[in-house]
């Protein structure tokens, strides 16, 4: 009998476009202003993504807009998040430590990430970003390759 071995690799999908956005902005201020300039729908996610670190379990905000119409999926993701965690396991209010957890680490600098699912060939991805950079206090944005990514895992939710 052979065995068949699965690899994780084996459901990874890479037909998705990857955007980082600089920005100042609250998240719930910038979904807004990107339902405005690219007429999506994004809402609040009430599930959070989570990812576990050593120090505990961190949660990044998200918003998600499924276009029916054209079956693709939109989420815009916070990049960065802060917990607190406690150096001791005393609950002393000066050891505890704010520890910033980032959902893309080789991405540091980014606030947000734009995730499109299912596109097709007509997508543009150099016009939505014209469009997204001309959104006020948004710094930069800009296509991450996906290919080389070391933690893609972490954009599987």
């Amino acid at each position: 009998m052979a065995i068949h071995k699965i690899q994780i690799n084996d459901f990874i999908s890479d037909d998705y476009e990857l955007i980082a956005i600089h920005s100042s902005l609250d998240d719930y201020k910038l979904a807004y202003a990107i339902n405005t300039i690219l007429n999506t729908r994004l809402i609040k996610n009430e599930s959070n993504i989570e990812i576990a670190i050593p120090e505990g379990k961190s949660t990044f905000s998200n918003y998600i807009f499924d276009d029916e119409e054209s079956d693709v999926q939109w989420s815009l993701i916070e990049n960065k998040t802060t917990i607190v965690t406690s150096k001791k396991k005393s609950s002393q209010l000066f050891d505890q430590v704010d520890i910033t957890v980032f959902l893309l680490p080789e991405y540091k600098k980014a606030d947000y990430l734009l995730k499109i699912e299912n596109i097709d060939y007509e997508f543009d991805e150099n016009d939505m970003i014209e469009k997204i950079l001309s959104i006020k206090n948004v710094t930069t944005a800009y296509t991450i390759e996906t290919t080389n990514l070391k933690s893609k895992n972490n954009l599987i939710f």
